[in-house]
């Protein structure tokens, strides 16, 4: 049973660095040896787990189905573990994060800092995304998306409404209306590379033109504090950036919501579920504490 628990070990932690060398650091193995197990494992299931390729290891539509057994039986073996030492409120272990990076540079280090410092046994991993997320391939434990996805086996829970607005650099010139702003710089997400059209906020002013442009939210922050133009921008980041200030802010403010989406076979895995709990109620708290400070 031991040898059995071993190679599911292993197996889960090349599901989740989706390589032999970045498994056998966090086991602290030799890759070779990791991938002679995987190979072992694979002979003894007469099934192939992985998809071996340039960027990594995928894992296969049985790999999918055996991580999920593979993370119960682990989540029970930690329970246990837990009930032994007398912590079992206490979270542990690993879970990865992913999130657009407007939320990952402006809200989840503080939210994150803070539920490790009430579980000093867990390690926590954000992955900063300008793009969608791919469920399929088990990228995060959890996601947080601006938009409901419409397909895949996932649970899906809304965290809380967020808020944007215009702005700019104290030191340029006011602009006195929305119809002022077409003559102005604007800062914006390239065009083609918007991944979600809740993003679109300046196609949906009608402003066409976007004179400094980036894929990443925190680019476009530091354009802005660079005095390249004015800009859409998180409520929560502004705290970030004393320099700048809202714009018309009576005439223009944007509202949109964060989901927090997870992987359906995951509601039986108790750790994930506390941890939901928590990172939630944590998102919301931090979301009102910072936008309270931009007002």
């Amino acid at each position: 049973m031991r040898g059995n628990w071993d190679d599911m070990r292993i197996f889960l932690s090349v599901a989740r660095e989706r390589s032999l060398s970045g498994a056998g650091r966090a086991l602290r193995m030799d890759p070779a040896t990791v991938g002679r197990r995987i190979a072992r494992l694979e002979d003894q299931l007469a099934a192939s787990l992985f998809l071996k390729s340039p960027q990594g290891y995928d894992l296969t539509d049985m790999g999918q189905r055996m991580q999920a057994h593979a993370e119960l039986a682990e989540q029970a073996l930690s329970g246990a573990a837990a009930e032994v030492r007398g912590d079992a409120d206490r979270l542990s272990g690993t879970v990865r994060i992913g999130a657009p990076d407007g939320c990952a540079n402006y809200l989840l280090p503080q939210v994150c800092t803070a539920i490790a410092a009430r579980h000093p046994d867990l390690d926590v991993q954000i992955l900063a995304l300008p793009r969608v997320l791919d469920f399929g391939r088990r990228e995060a434990d959890l996601a947080i998306t601006v938009s409901r996805p419409a397909s895949g086996r996932l649970t899906v829970q809304k965290i809380a409404d967020y808020h944007l607005c215009l702005a700019g650099h104290r030191d340029l010139p006011p602009v006195d209306d929305l119809a002022a702003l077409q003559a102005r710089r604007i800062v914006g997400y390239i065009p083609d590379m918007i991944f979600d059209s809740e993003l679109d906020y300046l196609g949906q002013l009608g402003i066409a033109r976007v004179a400094m442009s980036s894929n990443s939210a925190a680019v476009q922050l530091r354009l802005l504090a660079e005095r390249a133009g004015f800009g859409i921008v998180h409520l929560f980041a502004l705290p970030s950036a004393p320099d700048l200030v809202p714009v018309l802010r009576d005439q223009l403010l944007l509202t949109r919501s964060f989901f927090l989406v997870r992987h359906a076979a995951d509601r039986r895995v108790a750790r994930l579920n506390r941890f939901a709990a928590l990172f939630t109620e944590t998102m919301r708290t931090e979301i009102a504490r910072l936008e309270a400070a931009a007002a």
